[in-house]
């Protein structure tokens, strides 16, 4: 006889007091994610607008986050982890990924118009859940999955085709983008599993606090001409507050949103959060779009309802064999061997 059990990563016992579980805990985390993330775009373009530095708008995101996290902490009001060296060593990456993800979007954006950028962002669902198999234990897209996916590349290729011209220069940066963004769901996703941390907001700290100092450096080598020449209005400061609040609010949801669910489903929110940003820019600014591509934007919502998680793959052990390793003392009763068996 045999025994089937989850395939899952060293780290799945980490944090089990902040991992959501059942089905309401997780719609949680997704929709706290994708009303912060949809809210999130709109409010940086305005802030932006407003206040022509984009480093310094994201330096002051971040500082905020980790500082009002860990004043909260230190308050007894939350509870966050201490400074340690082994996860400062895995969030510095975490940080990298997270800054030269945003870094590529930049440049990629000054290449190609927003719409054809979301045709790119679709389709990386794809990649990622193949990526999902290879290295996150999950089984591959089932056949609806699939086709959900596909449907969604479609229904934002459509809406492109009929709503917006095609553009696309520098095709480097595209490439560059699209890896960067695929290392970084996948990483990060690894290091949410692997990383045991006391609450969510342990990683919301360690996160921005390497993102801060990082980006320091950043915005004082490529924006101080602008910040000294910026006068400070009320309309400045409030959306630089607001979008501060909201960056705090979408750090703590992504990274629940990442512990809740497969990296692939969490890039397909995303998408989501994307398209729903589109249909919320054509009510509030002067963009027009057509019946047919409002229609095909539905569809790609309709789409991405239809995904379906791919679970986590599971291994057969043989009862034979695990008795024989208990016989011999080589596990300890509850402990699982040190090498898995082979994927079936």
């Amino acid at each position: 006889s045999s025994l089937r059990c989850n395939l899952s990563t060293k780290g799945s016992g980490a944090m089990s007091g902040s991992m959501p579980k059942d089905k309401g805990s997780v719609m949680f985390a997704v929709l706290g994610y994708a009303t912060c993330s949809s809210l999130m775009l709109v409010v940086n373009k305005v802030c932006v607008h407003v206040l022509p530095a984009p480093s310094f708008v994201l330096l002051m995101q971040v500082s905020s986050a980790w500082i009002s996290v860990k004043a909260c902490g230190l308050m007894g009001l939350i509870e966050v982890d201490e400074l340690e060296v082994p996860k400062l060593k895995s969030f510095f990456w975490v940080s990298v990924a997270f800054l030269a993800c945003i870094f590529a979007n930049i440049k990629t954006l000054q290449y190609c118009n927003v719409e054809t950028f979301i045709v790119f962002r679709a389709s990386t669902p794809v990649v990622i859940g193949v990526a999902d198999w290879l290295f996150l234990g999950r089984e591959l897209p089932n056949t609806r999955s699939s086709l959900s996916m596909l449907a969604l590349v479609v229904g934002a290729g459509s809406y492109m085709y009929t709503d917006a011209s095609y553009v696309v220069h520098g095709y480097r940066w595209v490439a560059i983008w699209f890896c960067t963004f695929c290392f970084d769901q996948l990483y990060i996703k690894h290091v949410v599993d692997s990383v045991a941390v006391r609450s969510n907001w342990g990683r919301v700290f360690y996160t921005n606090l390497w993102s801060s100092i990082l980006l320091l450096f950043m915005t004082l080598t490529l924006e101080p001409h602008v910040l000294t020449k910026t006068l400070w209005t009320q309309e400045k400061i409030a959306a630089l507050l607001l979008s501060c609040a909201l960056g705090t609010a979408m750090s703590y949801f992504a990274f629940l949103c990442r512990a809740a669910v497969s990296a692939t489903s969490f890039t397909v929110v995303g998408n989501v959060c994307k398209i729903t940003t589109v249909l919320i820019n054509i009510v509030i600014w002067d963009k027009h779009a057509s019946v047919m591509g409002i229609g095909f934007l539905l569809a790609c919502l309709v789409a991405a309802g239809a995904y379906q998680a791919a679970p986590l793959r599971t291994v057969e052990v043989s009862s034979t064999h695990l008795m024989s390793d208990k016989d011999n003392g080589d596990t300890e009763e509850g402990e699982a061997p040190s090498s898995p068996p082979a994927v079936k």
